[in-house]
């Protein structure tokens, strides 16, 4: 019985690791395709028992959105999707109206997008987070 129970969770694990592949090879085939039309700005909201979300916003030299896509879901099943309502848009310098339409956790990912930008923009660097595992091992100083 214990050896059907380590088969099994190694087997989960390589379905996992799969899927995960799959995922980020889709992920970054749209990113690329994204880059052809010129710079990309990438905003994230990290879910640990929520979806996550991610943005991805191709931008010309002025600024102005040419196409938006996001991908979000809990799986490794989720796949990238166009987002409508932001082309031609200054990506600097938009507001909460500006993407109403969409769910919060977008929202959220939006903003981010939006504030790695003008970091950047700016010479300045984005912090890198500490992830979960991290945060829980880490030693207080």
């Amino acid at each position: 019985m214990f050896w059907y129970l380590i088969i099994l969770i190694g087997v989960a694990w390589l379905v996992q690791s799969i899927f995960g592949f799959l995922q980020i090879r889709h992920f970054n085939r749209h990113y690329a395709a994204l880059r052809s039309l010129g710079r990309v700005a990438i905003g994230k909201r990290t879910g640990l028992f929520r979806a996550g979300t991610v943005v991805m916003f191709s931008i010309d030299k002025q600024d102005r959105i040419i196409k938006a896509k996001r991908m979000q879901g809990v799986t490794v099943l989720s796949r990238v999707k166009d987002m409508t309502g932001f082309a031609g848009k200054k990506l600097p310098t938009m507001q909460a109206s500006d993407y109403d339409h969409v769910n919060k956790l977008t929202k959220i990912a939006i903003k981010d997008a939006v504030k790695s930008f003008n970091i950047l923009s700016r010479g300045g660097e984005l912090e890198v987070k500490k992830g979960l595992v991290e945060r829980l091992f880490s030693r207080k100083k």
